[in-house]
């Protein structure tokens, strides 16, 4: 039953975002002379790495100390300036279907919200073109209007981000219990569980074993894994074609050098 007090909070890379925001971020910093090549390159191997197996702890504690190292003594305007670059990369990369999926939760009264590792700046700005209620990111401390390279608050990845969404249902009136969640990765299992209706979207192995588990709903729509496997399993069959045809030929070439008499 529809409830106003009930919300709904959705992961960013591989839930709203095919692929992962960082590399977006990234891509930009690079083109602005904040990042070089090599360091581009890095990323868009972990953004690629990220599509075909998920995240994992190491790789998302990874990316944070990349991105913060990489702000750090950045005015926090010229970060602000690179906010229609990244959007630029990111909206024609959102998908459809979640997209529909939240405006129709705001459509029945309940308020939308983005969760994600990413910064509270991308967050904010990516919830309000899309018309949501609001953003929890990681925030990134400044002081004289700099960035220091340390985090201002607890990092929203895993329990960060259950403790964020139950402080933000603290001061908002927000049931828990009524509500939803979106994500695609394990990693997100505190932010699942915090809430009465978690959904996996493009699940991961273990989630969507968890999810099956329990008789959560599970969405997949995202086809660049059954496209890479469809094209590994075309360039195996081609390649035992290809085996099967060799050894072929080369054992005629041995039945035609063979004497008459034993070939008899």
């Amino acid at each position: 039953m529809p409830s106003e007090r009930a919300a709904a909070f959705f992961d960013l890379d591989k839930t709203l975002l095919e692929g992962s925001s960082a590399f977006h971020f990234a891509r930009a910093a690079f083109e602005s002379g904040m990042l070089s090549r090599r360091q581009l390159a890095r990323d868009l191997i972990a953004n690629l790495r990220f599509r075909l197996r998920g995240s994992t702890d190491d790789q998302t504690e990874a990316v944070k100390r990349r991105v913060l190292e990489a702000i750090a003594g950045q005015r926090q305007r010229d970060l602000m300036r690179l906010g229609p670059r990244v959007l630029a990369a990111i909206l024609p990369r959102l998908y459809p279907q979640m997209l529909a999926e939240a405006w129709s939760h705001q459509d029945a009264g309940r308020r939308v919200y983005i969760v994600t590792a990413a910064s509270q700046e991308l967050a904010d700005t990516l919830a309000n073109v899309l018309g949501f209620d609001g953003a929890i990111g990681m925030r990134a401390e400044v002081e004289n209007g700099v960035y220091t390279g340390r985090t201002a608050g607890p990092f929203t990845y895993r329990e960060g981000k259950a403790q964020a969404i139950r402080e933000l249902a603290a001061r908002e009136g927000i049931d828990l219990a009524a509500s939803y969640a979106y994500s695609d990765s394990e990693s997100d299992l505190p932010m699942l569980r915090v809430v009465g209706n978690p959904v996996a979207v493009n699940p991961d192995r273990e989630l969507e074993r968890i999810a099956r588990s329990e008789g959560w709903r599970i969405m997949r729509f995202d086809k660049l894994l059954l496209r890479l496997r469809l094209a590994a399993a075309a360039l195996l069959a081609a390649g035992v074609g290809t085996v099967a045809a060799l050894f072929a030929t080369r054992r005629r070439g041995r039945r035609r050098r063979l004497p008459v008499a034993v070939r008899a």
